[in-house]
C-alpha cells in the first residue's frame, strides 16, 4: 500500500509562492543596485583623492 496523500497545489498557494518570488527578486534588483551604485561612487572618490 501506498499513502499518497493528495498535495494542496491550490491557486491561492500558488499566488503566495509567486508574490514571494516576485518580493524576494524585488530585494535582491535594490539591493545589488545600491551595491553597484556605492562601486561607482566608490571609484570617483577614490579617483578625486589619488595623488596625481
Amino acid at each position: 500500500m501506498t499513502d499518497n496523500l493528495p498535495e494542496k497545489d491550490t491557486a491561492a498557494e500558488r499566488e503566495k509562492w509567486k508574490e514571494k518570488g516576485v518580493a524576494m527578486r524585488a530585494f535582491f534588483y535594490i539591493f545589488g543596485t545600491h551595491v553597484f551604485a556605492g562601486f561607482i561612487w566608490l571609484l570617483f572618490y577614490l579617483g578625486q583623492h589619488a595623488q596625481k
